[in-house]
């Protein structure tokens, strides 16, 4: 099985469909430890498995989370991300494929003592989220992310206003997650690349 990814791209389909397609084949290119995640909360539940499926194909078997959907995430053999008003990882787990992941989003203390399950853990908002300028959630910041990471049973993502520049400050991450930070550059690959050479451990 392979490792756990330290970059999630989450999709955005307010751009273009054309031009999120493309940047994500393109961070994709950036290497295995990049995953992508479907996300559209607006849609339907047609058109977000109609969306499932071209992200699925963008990604050819590379990994695939599905926000919030088991029924879809089954349909195109992808992991399942849980939004935090959703089931918990144990409700879940039944009907994946022992070989599927399932990724939590966290925000306070109770969502991070309640991932119990999970393999993977979105903790938002770190800092103010470029995606959502409208966001008036208090930032975590690199030392409140520290404390829910300490409560987590599974590794943690960074999600919320990440750079590769902050991912470089947040102590115990063991990658980031996000949006526009690679989906609006103009180069998303180089972007994805970037970020990974942030999330990774130093060198001896």
């Amino acid at each position: 099985m392979p490792s756990l990814p330290r970059l999630v791209v989450i999709t955005d389909w307010r751009l273009p469909r054309a031009r999120l397609l493309t940047a994500l084949e393109q961070a994709l290119e950036a290497g295995p430890e990049v995953a992508v995640q479907h996300r559209h909360p607006e849609a339907s539940g047609r058109l977000f498995l109609e969306e499932a499926r071209l992200v699925a194909e963008v990604c050819r078997g590379r990994t695939l989370f599905v926000n919030g959907r088991l029924d879809v995430a089954l349909l195109v053999g992808a992991h399942l991300h849980l939004p935090a008003s959703g089931p918990s990882p144990r409700d879940v787990r039944p009907f994946l494929p022992a070989d599927r992941w399932v990724s939590v989003a966290v925000h306070d203390a109770r969502e991070a003592e309640g991932a119990v399950g999970a393999d993977l853990a979105l903790v938002s908002p770190v800092f103010a989220p470029g995606s959502k300028p409208g966001d008036t959630r208090e930032t975590l910041g690199p030392h409140g992310f520290r404390g829910l990471v300490e409560r987590l049973p599974c590794p943690a993502l960074a999600l919320g206003g990440m750079t590769a520049e902050r991912a470089r400050e947040v102590p115990g991450a063991w990658g980031v997650a996000v949006i526009s930070a690679v989906l609006e550059a103009e180069d998303p690959r180089a972007a994805a690349r970037a970020l990974l050479d942030a999330c990774r451990p130093p060198r001896d």
